[in-house]
């Protein structure tokens, strides 16, 4: 493939779309539900979560100094296990990107609904914001890949200058106005007579880590694109721990302004951005607000860079159609798009836009993949591969030893999920009444039904191939 090397991204626009593909709508509308899980607690959570997201984070760019085809875990699943665990990782990864897509082009949508002041539970409503999104999303995409770093560049600073002004305009106020509390008061704090933090047990304390997690979770699709970045095996192993750490510094540094400054209305807020909510000033909030749709918008723009190039390097490996790798003469990936496209509009109209059911499917494949890349890793350290991958320069501490923790962390996290929540049906007072039946077809679509499909339209175009 020819491409020109000055349009391939750099060590900092990796460190940008790794912060564009980590950081979306979680810092902006959530931080308020992990502070009611853990109260006074909740920076040290955050800490905890960050920890497990720059060892899994880790394990993820070892693997990319050893294997920097486009494919991430794919390209990692195949190199180390061949060809049929990486055919059933790649469907699996791909479909997993694009409802993941889909599922924050809805929430993108459903927000600035709500805060433009419509219904984000009108179905008319989010189908002509939805398909207005994606008409934008491909606009961006067809102008090649310099518009597109430009967007994605431009999107990421954008989200961290939101995020800094929370941190800059919350520490001026608890200056100029010594409104600050301590932070074991936010365990007192009552409404309607009630304590809104529970009293904290292990499994309260283990749960609100998981919720905390999820916010540090995007960076294992980073390395999606490494063809089209500059020495990815040089640049996505500093790139990604660092664009953690960043993170971190930023998330822990929103929440413990938002906690000293105003914690009740943080919790207990009816806004949409949460985050916004411990602010008083208009002006301040409006642009917070618009900071958190940019947020929103930029991780969609990762998403449609991440998501194509999944099944393009699967049809570069001869795994799928040799005619999904055709790219514009601007370098795009456009066969691959459409479909991906296709995928993240169809499957949440086809679920009527329920964010749980999109959201389970999502998270469990990147469950998989944190175990998968893992072990992976260690194969590549021993030489016990089914690929031959790059002469990289090995590591026990970062090859053997922290996909280790790795993997233990995954099960730790497995073993504490809220199961019943995600696969079962809740009333109003939150107790499982039912089956969630639309999840679990969901769950079977995507790790049984697709992959077989999939599957035999590969094997049905080789044997064409091999007739000819």
């Amino acid at each position: 493939m020819n491409e020109k090397t000055g349009d391939k991204l750099g060590f900092w626009s990796i460190v940008l779309l790794a912060i564009n593909a980590i950081i979306g709508s979680g810092i902006f509308l959530t931080p308020g539900s992990v502070v009611q899980q853990a109260g006074s607690k909740a920076l040290i959570v955050y800490f905890i979560a960050a920890i497990f997201a720059s060892i899994l984070a880790v394990s993820f760019a070892a693997a990319s100094k050893y294997v920097t085809k486009s494919g991430a875990a794919y390209a990692y699943s195949k190199a180390a296990f061949g060809e049929k665990v990486g055919f059933y990782m790649g469907v699996l990864r791909y479909f997993s990107a694009s409802v993941a897509w889909g599922v924050m082009a809805v929430g993108v949508i459903k927000s600035t609904i709500s805060i433009f002041g419509g219904d984000p539970n009108k179905a008319l409503n989010v189908t002509v914001g939805f398909l207005i999104l994606m008409a934008i999303i491909t606009i961006i995409n067809l102008f090649g890949q310099r518009v597109l770093k430009w967007v994605m560049n431009l999107a990421t600073i954008g989200k961290l200058a939101a995020l800094v002004l929370i941190i800059i305009a919350g520490v001026i106020l608890l200056i100029t106005t010594g409104a600050s509390s301590n932070l074991s008061e936010v365990d007192q704090i009552n409404q309607n007579g009630q304590k809104i933090v529970p009293t904290l047990t292990t499994t309260t304390f283990v749960m609100a880590i998981v919720s905390a997690f999820y916010a540090f979770t995007g960076f294992e699709s980073v390395a999606s694109g490494s063809d089209d970045m500059k020495d990815p095996e040089k640049n996505l192993p500093r790139a990604i721990p660092l664009a953690i750490l960043i993170i971190a510094v930023v998330y822990i540094g929103v929440v413990a302004v938002a906690m000293v400054l105003n914690p009740k209305a943080l919790m207990t807020t009816k806004q949409v951005v949460a985050v916004a909510a411990i602010f008083k000033n208009e002006i301040l909030r409006d642009v917070i607000l618009v900071g958190a749709l940019v947020s929103m918008f930029g991780i969609n723009v990762a998403s449609s860079f991440n998501a194509p190039r999944i099944l393009e390097a699967m049809a570069r490996e001869g795994q799928m159609s040799k005619a999904l790798t055709k790219r514009t003469k601007n370098n795009f990936p456009i066969r691959t798009f459409f479909i991906s496209v296709g995928l993240a509009i169809l499957i949440p109209m086809a679920f009527e836009y329920n964010m749980v059911n999109l959201i389970t499917l999502s998270a469990m494949v990147r469950f998989l993949g944190f175990i998968v890349v893992p072990i992976a890793v260690i194969q590549f350290y021993r030489g016990k591969t089914k690929e031959e991958v790059l002469k990289a320069d090995k590591n026990a501490w970062t090859d053997v030893v922290v996909p280790i923790l790795s993997i233990m962390i995954v099960v730790f996290l497995l073993v504490e999920y809220n199961w019943k929540a995600q696969f079962g049906v809740a009333n109003a007072a939150g107790q499982i009444v039912g089956v969630n039946w639309y999840a679990i077809a969901m769950m079977v679509f995507g790790f049984v039904i697709l992959p077989l499909i999939m599957s035999w339209i590969s094997r049905s175009e080789w044997k064409q191939l091999s007739k000819k």
